[in-house]
């Protein structure tokens, strides 16, 4: 019985490192067929991109040129390929506001683009987008009519934010603004849908719109034939200047077919 229990002894030694060697052997093997594979997998055209999936909302940027920006990459290896860099050249488009590249195994890439929203044109040669940041983007993608603001650099939040307070003001009487001017002087002028120019000055802006307002109806009675309103300058405590031009030949056929028209 000793005897037996001493030979298990001997051979409990030889029986654990066999055992823990054949475990080291199984991990090198695991370790260098990994470095292999991996290796192989970073050698160009190993994992090509070969699809391409592009949603979002993109009214003015066009696929074409989000392709182009993918193409500037290496899309010859999947495991290579930089979405960072990608999502970073995709935000520097003109049209583009926020931008996310991801990857899809095993051979696509998709992308989310979200355009920016032009509520305005400013200073004739950019645009404000709906949180009040400029940016400078082709003008003829925009189809629909944009209000144009003007004011000095820096004031461009500012001004939309007095845009957006006038001319919902000016619903109440059916009219909006086509444009809005803040001069270096920091006074307020405004042009109406309908060709009226008003002249706000530096104070009290809103209440000189609602001054124009009330006497809107007015104004336009008093308008003698073949005459319309030019401007109406406000910056008075009380009352308030009319400027009057004629009216232009297509502008009377115009107001003869609106008064046929009612």
């Amino acid at each position: 019985m000793n005897k037996q229990t001493q030979l298990d002894l001997k051979n409990a030694p030889w029986t654990f490192w066999s055992g823990f060697s054949f475990f080291i052997l199984v991990c090198l093997f695991i370790m260098i067929g990994s470095y292999y594979l991996f290796d192989s997998m970073l050698e160009d055209e190993a994992a090509p991109v070969s699809s391409l999936v592009i949603k979002g909302n993109i009214p003015y940027t066009k696929n074409e040129e989000i392709v182009a920006v993918l193409k500037q990459n290496t899309l010859g290896n999947f495991f290579q390929l930089d979405v960072n860099n990608i999502q970073q050249n995709l935000e520097s488009l003109p049209w583009v506001y926020s931008a996310s590249v991801r990857k899809q195994w095993p051979n696509e890439v998709r992308v989310y683009v979200i355009d920016q929203t032009p509520v305005a044109q400013w200073n004739d040669d950019f645009f404000i987008n709906e949180h009040g940041v400029i940016f400078q983007a082709d003008k003829s993608r925009v189809q629909n009519k944009l209000p144009k603001l003007f004011g000095p650099e820096g004031s461009e939040v500012l001004a939309l934010q007095n845009y957006r307070n006038l001319n919902n003001l000016l619903t109440y009487i059916q009219v909006g603004i086509d444009e809005l001017v803040l001069t270096e002087r920091h006074a307020w002028q405004l042009t109406l849908a309908d060709g009226v120019f008003l002249d706000l000055g530096r104070e009290d802006r809103v209440t000189r719109v609602q001054r124009f307002m009330e006497a809107y109806e007015q104004i336009k009675a008093y308008a003698k034939k073949d005459m319309q309103v030019d401007y109406v300058d406000l910056r008075y405590d009380t009352g308030m200047a009319v400027g009057w031009k004629p009216v232009l030949v297509d502008d009377l056929k115009q107001l003869q077919e609106q008064k046929t028209n009612a």
